[in-house]
């Protein structure tokens, strides 16, 4: 397999200068509710409100003089798209973000705040995404995948770099999953220094597509339902790396509904003032669901993004 830890200590010198080192919170509310320890890793309040910034900036950092100039193409349900309008124009490179066409208004709208060039394409996003690898080649520019990319997989990795300062001692981390990226590069550095941690993949039932795909050992096709979790929802690319890392490095997968998802949501907000988008609740849902296996344990769940809409938002909180 190839060498995360090394990738991750390596993007985390890159991209320290362009990032937030976002705060580990205390949660007592879900602490005295679980009988357990339970810390927000608020990537929420990271640059771009997601943790995509810290990938798109290690990938975007790799490229040699020659890529930069010839610009980068990407394709994104939205994060990814606007942590890469992001990087682009701090670096003063060129590149065309390719978003799904019913993706969130919120999302594109980011991306265009950003700086960044959009362009609608396809109703899932592993099509988008093989249009956008096409378009890419043909353009002799660089694509850069949201999740199946070692450089994307590394820069997510230092989140735990940030955790294993925050909190040495740490059972279990609930992580969202969609492609597998964020999971991968977080239990790449974890279980490198801490062996006995469980990493914990969330996915909401209407979209299990890597969770079933390890099952499987192979990458599986399977329609999306609509879900309130958009950035973890859609297919994942037949030859994706983070395959055989969720498949070695991930203790288990939840799978949680849509209701599940809406009252984790609700509770957080009313009880952190603060906002989360539909992935970061799929990880507090799956440990609600399994919270009698985690008493009396340190467990940290990944607040990955608070790019939400309103009208999102108050179907929400109307549930």
């Amino acid at each position: 397999m190839l060498d995360i830890k090394t990738e991750i200590l390596q993007a985390e010198q890159k991209i320290r200068s362009y990032i937030r080192e976002t705060p580990l919170d205390y949660s007592l509310a879900l602490s005295q509710s679980t009988n357990s320890q339970v810390f927000f890793k608020l990537e929420s309040l990271q640059l771009t409100s997601s943790f995509k910034v810290r990938g798109a900036m290690n990938k975007l950092l790799s490229l040699t003089p020659q890529q930069r100039e010839q610009g980068v193409v990407t394709a994104s349900s939205g994060n990814h798209g606007a942590a890469i309008a992001f990087g682009l124009g701090k670096l003063k490179i060129p590149g065309i973000i390719f978003v799904p066409e019913d993706a969130s208004t919120t999302k594109i709208e980011a991306i265009a705040r950003f700086g960044g060039e959009v362009c609608l394409h396809g109703k899932d996003s592993v099509i988008t995404e093989n249009y956008a690898r096409t378009y890419a080649e043909q353009n002799n520019q660089v694509y850069i995948s949201p999740y199946n990319d070692f450089q994307v997989v590394g820069g997510q990795g230092t989140i735990a770099i940030e955790l294993t300062r925050q909190l040495p001692q740490i059972d279990a981390v609930f992580v969202p999953v969609g492609g597998g990226g964020l999971i991968s590069g977080i239990a790449g550095y974890l279980k490198s220094v801490l062996p006995n941690v469980k990493v914990i993949g969330c996915s909401p039932e209407n979209s299990p597509v890597m969770a079933e795909s390890v099952k499987a050992n192979r990458i599986i096709e399977r329609e999306s339902l609509p879900t309130l979790s958009d950035g973890t929802a859609g297919g994942v690319e037949s030859e994706a790396i983070t395959l055989d890392f969720c498949r070695s490095l991930v203790d288990e997968f939840v799978l949680v509904s849509e209701t599940e998802i809406a009252e984790a949501m609700q509770l957080f907000i009313k009880t952190h003032h603060q906002l989360l988008e539909g992935a970061a609740g799929v990880a507090l849902a799956a440990l609600l669901k399994t919270q009698e296996r985690f008493r009396n344990q340190k467990i940290v769940i990944i607040i990955c993004g608070a790019n939400i809409s309103l009208e999102m938002l108050k179907t929400i909180l109307q549930m």
